[in-house]
């Protein structure tokens, strides 16, 4: 019970600080309310470091804590509130330099009192998710332009149109800011609101961001795009004299009188309505939130009038209506994680999907912060890569020195994620060149191709020159069965004559009886018929050395035949001396079909 109690006192103590050091600042002297209801909140951004939260940091720990699962009218205690807070703030110191790192816990405390304060009156402990969503979308740091689309994904139904309702129930949470500040009765909630704003039936994003953008902005919503100029103005300085206060610099905005020439106030001046000489308080001013030398005025003056410089630009480019499709994500590699834990940031701007995924929420709300995401991470890409844009000094420039480290840090992964997309394509290339057949190869080189012609030649060469071997071996051997058969018939012719002669001789008949294959050398001419043609007629020892279709050795062949016919011939010599002994002369003609010619013999 002492340790809740002393919880409590010093939460009390805590929401009792910030109020006391805003009310110290003495912002009531200001004189519009407008500007007095922008500086307070500015102040209270700025006090609890909201202003170095960018918005989609802030829509990344909504959905890193779960938050777009759950309804809108859901509740959630104080003690989850201050979870959420906790890893948005150390998330935050994550990606700070050491230099510029916050207090956290003090950060913690400031705000989840100002948001209790703020949404919890009557001391439930519970806000609601939209009530906390609405309030950091709107009081932390970025562009007014893409909290706006933020804000009008979570108020729209699927079709991309905003609901009337859902309008209704973000103005009366944000008009609660202006409460807790002390400006209610200037900005207070009203049943009316809503149809003042959009007197239309049916509201797209490009009417929404119109209507909120314009100039003037709807009254109840005026010092909301204030806020965000006093942001972009505190740094800027204009080298003129006030007249007023005599300060001879401006920081901020800058105040030109309309009908007094020269006249001009800065904004601490014109806040607090002072005035002198001919000046009045009701005398119209133009704010002026840069500073032009006359030469620039008057190069833009010319230009203007020659038609290069546009003369009325709109407040915000113009979004599609429709849902994007989602991007393709086949060959991207994927950034490594770094030190400052900006990968998951990284992964929602290339359109990866993210851990917790929404399962209550509407389609059209989801495609709206993707897109919202990718354009912002496609923004930083091209800051990045200007180099000509000048840094304000460090000690002024606090949020900017962040938001620089973080648009360097993008342009290095994506530099990177270039370089390993490049060197894929690279591996692939090389990859199909190593695969492509031998024929494609052998095209690109012309000595492998020669070379190939010349034994596919060579080969054809050979093979026609065994088959002019084989032929003219079959050819031959038809002619010696041809020469056997003459043989065999002059054997027959001697042995009926000599009626059984004593000196024939036994080995004459084994002789003829053996196949003689005689080899030709004209090997050149090429056959014109089959083999099977060759030794058709053939007798039975040409058709037994080629039954089998193996050719036998050609050289052994030849000799054997040689032999063979030398002994016949000798048998046959001796046969004719021991028959005819008187000198007598015969002459035998032995004839093959008309194959071969005559055979004489002659006794001397």
């Amino acid at each position: 019970m002492i340790e809740e109690g002393s919880k409590r006192g010093k939460a009390m103590v805590e929401k009792r600080q910030l109020f006391m050091e805003m009310r110290a600042q003495n912002f009531d002297v200001i004189r519009l309310s407008t500007y007095r209801t922008a500086c307070k909140l500015r102040f209270v951004q700025k006090r609890c470091n909201l202003h170095l939260v960018d918005v989609w940091n802030m829509i990344e720990a909504f959905r890193d804590n779960g938050l777009n699962t759950l309804d809108h009218n859901a509740e959630i205690n104080v003690s989850r509130l201050e979870t959420i807070l906790s890893s948005i703030y150390y998330q935050l110191n994550k990606r700070l330099p050491t230099t510029h790192q916050i207090n956290v816990e003090q950060s913690i405390g400031l705000l989840l009192n100002f948001m209790v304060a703020t949404y919890d009156s009557e001391s439930h402990g519970k806000l609601t998710v939209f009530s906390m969503k609405a309030m950091l979308a709107t009081m932390c740091g970025g562009k007014i332009v893409d909290k706006l689309r933020y804000i009008f994904s979570q108020i729209s139904d699927s079709s991309g149109v905003m609901v009337f309702a859902k309008f209704d129930q973000f103005l009366r949470e944000v008009l609660k800011l202006p409460t807790a500040v002390f400006e209610g009765p200037s900005f207070g909630y009203t049943e009316h609101s809503v149809r003042t704003c959009f007197p239309q039936q049916k509201i797209m994003l490009n009417t929404f961001l119109d209507v909120l953008m314009a100039d003037p902005p709807p009254q109840c919503l005026v010092w909301l795009p204030l806020m965000h100029r006093l942001a972009n103005v505190e740094n800027v300085f204009h080298p003129v004299e006030c007249s007023y206060c005599r300060s001879e610099s401006m920081m901020g905005f800058r105040y030109r009188c309309q009908q007094c020439h020269g006249y001009q106030l800065c904004q601490s001046c014109f806040w607090r309505g002072h005035a002198n000489g001919p000046h009045s308080n009701q005398h119209q001013m133009k704010e002026h939130s840069s500073w032009k030398s006359p030469a620039k005025k008057l190069s833009h003056a010319i230009s203007k009038s020659l038609g290069c410089v546009p003369i009325g630009e709109p407040p915000h480019p113009v979004f599609p209506e429709q849902a994007e499709r989602p991007q393709e994500l086949t060959h991207t590699v994927q950034p490594k994680p770094v030190a400052n834990n900006m990968n998951d940031t990284m992964l929602m701007s290339s359109g990866a999907p993210t851990p917790t995924k929404s399962v209550l929420e509407s389609p059209s709300r989801l495609d709206e912060e993707h897109r919202l995401i990718a354009r912002y991470a496609a923004r930083l890409a091209a800051e990045a890569g200007n180099s000509t844009q000048q840094c304000p000094p460090t000690d002024l420039s606090f949020n900017f020195d962040a938001n620089k480290q973080q648009r360097q840090l993008i342009a290095e992964l994506e530099n990177k994620n270039r370089e390993i997309l490049q060197e894929i394509q690279r591996l692939r290339l090389e990859h199909e060149q190593a695969s492509q057949p031998t024929p494609e190869k052998a095209q690109q080189n012309p000595t492998l191709l020669t070379e190939l012609r010349l034994l596919r030649h060579r080969k054809d060469e050979l093979e026609r020159r065994m088959s002019a071997l084989q032929e003219s071996r079959r050819e031959l051997m038809v002619q010696l069965e041809g020469l056997m058969r003459l043989l065999k018939d002059e054997e027959q012719k001697q042995a009926s004559q000599s009626g059984g002669s004593p000196h024939s001789s036994p080995s004459h008949g084994a002789g003829c009886s053996m196949p003689m294959p005689i080899r030709s050398t004209s090997a050149g001419s090429t056959p014109t018929h089959t083999p099977q043609d060759c030794l058709a007629g053939v007798g039975g020892d040409v058709l037994e050395a080629f039954a089998q279709g193996v050719p036998r050795n050609l050289r052994n062949d030849l000799l054997v035949a040689a032999d063979s016919i030398t002994n016949t011939m000798s048998s046959l010599v001796k046969e004719l001396h021991s028959v005819d002994d008187g000198g007598e002369e015969e002459e035998t003609n032995m004839r093959n079909g008309g194959d071969r010619g005559t055979v004489r013999v002659q006794k001397h």
